[in-house]
């Protein structure tokens, strides 16, 4: 049985990652800091719902509030699944601070300052600690790191927004130098990018008519065709495009609700 862990699960691409591992019958510990006892958002979704629903797709949902900020916390998470695993064959981290999405950008100066702790200390710095954690336990079991951020080649600044700009490229930039240090020991790390996704924040944000998008479980079919390509090394270091997963490895969307 895997091991995995998705943090930022509670809703969203994290979420839908979750559920898609859950169709496996992986042991998937659900991290965010949106509990039932303790909520951020009025958006749904909390550790608890989504642990649940790993539970009815055939899997182990594991309900773990962490704050991804806190650094004890989330050494806290890693021993944890030491103690119960030994080892870890899959790290989704995919946390961020999705209350404060940049859905407007502008120039830099025109920004709150919050969106630095938003996007580079919850999100990049977060990606980084979980995997400076986890690293052991992924070498244990050979295992693989995802780290989720949306880019786009074309931009000349993502989504118009210096903060948001800078954290994504930060992504792609971490998952080299992460899958760099991991290539001697067996493990992998790369980025992955999903497209314009339905996630719950979006819909609240632009309105549940627009038009298009994947849903949030389309990441999670990408994880678990990489999760299982015994030559997923192959792709170490690289940010991929879920929609050229797709593609590759012959996976298609659920269909629209």
């Amino acid at each position: 049985m895997k091991v995995a862990v998705v943090t930022g699960a509670a809703r969203g691409v994290g979420r839908g990652i979750a559920l898609v591992l859950g169709e496996t019958g992986a042991t998937v510990y659900v991290t965010d800091r949106e509990s039932r006892e303790h909520r951020h958002s009025d958006l749904p979704g909390t550790v608890e719902d989504t642990a649940e629903q790993v539970d009815g797709r055939g899997g182990h949902g594991v309900p773990v509030r962490v704050d991804h900020t806190d650094d004890r916390a989330v050494e806290a998470l890693f021993q944890r699944v030491r103690d119960a695993h030994g080892g870890l064959d899959l790290l989704v981290a995919n946390a961020f601070d999705g209350n404060a999405l940049p859905f407007e950008g502008g120039p830099f100066w025109t920004l709150p300052l919050d969106h630095w702790h938003n996007m580079i200390d919850a999100g990049l710095r977060g990606h980084l600690v979980s995997a400076w954690y986890a690293a052991p336990l992924l070498i244990e079991r050979r295992g693989l790191a995802v780290l989720t951020g949306y880019t786009d080649p074309g931009a000349e600044v993502i989504a118009g927004h210096a903060f948001y700009d800078l954290a994504m490229i930060g992504v792609s930039r971490l998952a080299r130098t992460l899958a760099h240090d991991l290539r001697p020991y067996g493990a992998t790390a790369l980025a992955l990018s999903p497209g314009f996704t339905r996630t719950e924040a979006i819909m609240a944000a632009l309105g549940a008519d627009v038009p298009g998008g994947d849903s949030v479980e389309f990441p999670g079919r990408a994880v678990r065709a990489l999760l299982a390509d015994p030559h997923v090394t192959r792709h170490a270091g690289r940010t991929l495009p879920v929609a050229d997963l797709a593609k590759e490895y012959g996976f298609s969307d659920i269909p629209p609700s």
